[in-house]
């Protein structure tokens, strides 16, 4: 029977992690900063954590989106955030392969593998907080789905009706869905939703390698006729089944 690896971080943030994946072989130490840092695969595995304040995913979004917003201005070199934010969207359509490319290709290490330490060639180190690697086992999913009733309540002016070509990951499938102009992209993921069966809060939408917000209006995210939104279907989001990797941690309020 594996023993449990228990660590503090600076945040005070308690991680527990299974010797399921403490057991990876290491692969060869790589120079960084003058000295020999041990570089692992990056683990193909999602992190499980529960956080002390129960969030909704439009919440636990606007943290993610201002710590990416902050972050290159506190250390480190703006190319290495984006590739970790890049990254990190990929870690968490399950993607493990890009991710992997995308660290490899930024000669980015991660000495524990997993996003929440890494290091440049440099020997830069970064931190990447375990928000913004997967949804919490006990976020809130509020009645019907929603956030709050403001952000996807119906706009008063529709706007023009018109057709989005979606491709949905699940099925490898596209869908022609009506929506109109002033429809946001969250009201479309209901719509998504009620056509489809995808719950809305497991969609994550891109267009043009972007993720579109679910605050924003159809008509202000450029999308071309014809062109494909891809829909990446993550239902990790709900899965309350045992995992090898379990993390505790206090989120401030």
């Amino acid at each position: 029977m594996g023993a449990c690896v228990c660590r503090m971080n600076p945040d005070n943030e308690t991680m527990s992690v299974s010797s399921a994946s403490a057991s990876r072989p290491a692969s060869a130490g790589i120079a960084l900063g003058g000295a020999a840092r041990k570089n692992r695969p990056l683990c193909h595995e999602t992190i499980k954590w529960r956080s002390d304040v129960p969030l909704t995913e439009g919440q636990l979004r606007s943290k993610r989106d201002e710590f990416w917003d902050t972050a290159p201005a506190f250390d480190g070199r703006k190319e290495i955030w984006d590739a970790l934010r890049a990254a990190t969207n990929a870690a968490e359509c399950l993607d493990f392969q890009m991710a992997q490319a995308i660290l490899d290709g930024a000669n980015v290490s991660v000495p524990n593998g997993y996003l929440t330490e890494c290091y440049d060639e440099l020997g830069t180190q970064y931190k990447v907080p375990i928000y913004c690697l997967s949804y919490p086992i006990n976020i809130v999913k509020e009645e019907n789905g929603r956030d709050s009733p403001a952000e996807y309540s119906e706009p008063v002016d529709g706007g023009t009706e018109i057709f989005l070509k979606l491709r949905i990951s699940s099925t490898m499938t596209d869908v022609k869905l009506p929506v109109y102009s002033k429809d946001t992209v969250g009201q479309c993921k209901k719509k998504l939703q009620s056509v489809e069966g995808v719950d809305a809060c497991c969609q994550r939408w891109f267009y043009s390698g972007k993720l579109l917000g679910d605050k924003v209006p159809i008509d202000e995210c450029s999308i071309h006729q014809g062109y494909v939104v891809q829909v990446i279907v993550n239902t990790e989001h709900y899965n309350h089944d045992n995992s090898t990797s379990i993390v505790h941690l206090s989120l401030a309020s």
